[in-house]
């Protein structure tokens, strides 16, 4: 669980950085850029992995993560463009880059998440083998 998180906030930071060291006038717009997207990235991973421990929760916890970051983007860009007076285009500029990198980052954690709790799960049965198993239990327990 910490790996991707430092893979997120390390490579957030660092490209924050290169920003405003080459870039120029960028901030504040740049910081907060990121810092919405990967707070947003960073929940996310936390809830999703936790969930993990019990599979079945997984695909709602996803479902309701979506929804709460939409109500939480939309808060968040608004009061970002209005309260705090940034700059539109270095701010949309940024919180899109970072937006777009943190989401692909965290599918290629989230990808490895589920395969390892594919292969460490046991292989799901279909409904003919459990049919055959009631089957046969019945036959035995006559026989």
């Amino acid at each position: 669980m910490v790996t991707p998180l430092a893979w997120m906030v390390g490579a957030s930071v660092g490209t924050w950085l290169v920003l405003t060291l080459s870039a120029g006038d960028v901030n504040p717009e740049a910081l907060f850029g990121m810092l919405g997207p990967l707070a947003s990235a960073c929940a996310t991973w936390i809830v999703v992995a936790r969930a993990a421990a019990v599979p079945e929760r997984v695909t709602g916890v996803m479902v309701t993560g979506l929804m709460v970051k939409m109500m939480f983007f939309a808060a968040y860009v608004a009061g970002m463009l209005k309260g705090a007076e940034l700059r539109p285009v270095p701010f949309v500029v940024s919180f899109a880059g970072f937006f777009i990198a943190l989401h692909a980052m965290e599918a290629v954690f989230l990808r490895r998440l589920f395969a390892e709790m594919a292969r460490s799960s046991p292989p799901a049965r279909s409904a003919a083998e459990d049919a055959g198993s009631h089957s046969r239990a019945r036959m035995e327990h006559k026989g």
